[in-house]
């Protein structure tokens, strides 16, 4: 019987002490949170649309480029090895399908050099599905799984950030500001 009780005992000690803490953490955090209540954003803020969910607004206009493909200026890469935004008028080449693909029509290595334009990195001509089994196999066209350009490579849209972006990039090699290098370190980090 003393056993019980004494287990009993010992068991109310962490949880009495479980609720101490839980109940002093929320006081803390509620002090915290009405002492910085001026510099909260509020969830309308955080919106494209600056407006509750439930009001139906139109949101403001996006603007993404307009100039040519040729006559346009190439944006710095987002990080090392980002895929880099599209600085043309995309209008006239999407979408892209099973049998059509514009964008090969200037990045396909064969000709991109000679027009001037980015060439499709030699990671897109990769077999991923073999990197899983610690292979690189090289293609002799676009990996499939590569071919919908536009599920990573966007146009940049002239837009507002909704909230102030601090990051700052940190490129190993400073060439990959202009071009990916990822193609010589594909498997970093993988096995």
């Amino acid at each position: 019987m003393l056993k019980g009780k004494l287990l009993k005992a010992l068991m109310a000690i962490p949880a009495t002490g479980l609720s101490i803490a839980i109940f002093v953490g929320y006081q803390v955090h509620a002090q915290q949170t009405n002492s910085s209540s001026d510099k909260s954003i509020s969830p309308e803020e955080l919106s494209y649309r600056n407006a509750p969910l439930t009001v139906n607004v139109t949101p403001p206009p996006i603007e993404f480029p307009k100039a040519p493909p040729g006559q346009s200026q190439r944006f710095e890469r987002a990080y090392e090895n980002a895929p880099p935004l599209i600085p043309h008028s995309v209008e006239g080449l999407l979408p892209i399908t099973k049998d059509h693909n514009a964008c090969l029509g200037c990045h396909d290595p064969k000709v991109a050099k000679s027009i001037g334009a980015t060439p499709i990195s030699p990671t897109h001509y990769i077999d991923f599905f073999k990197l899983i089994e610690g292979k690189v196999v090289k293609l002799n066209r676009v990996d499939p799984a590569r071919w919908n350009c536009v599920q990573c490579h966007v146009p940049q849209a002239n837009a507002k950030p909704l909230v102030q972006n601090t990051f700052k990039p940190d490129y190993r090699n400073p060439e990959t500001k202009k071009k990916t290098i990822l193609y010589k370190n594909v498997m970093e980090g993988v096995y």
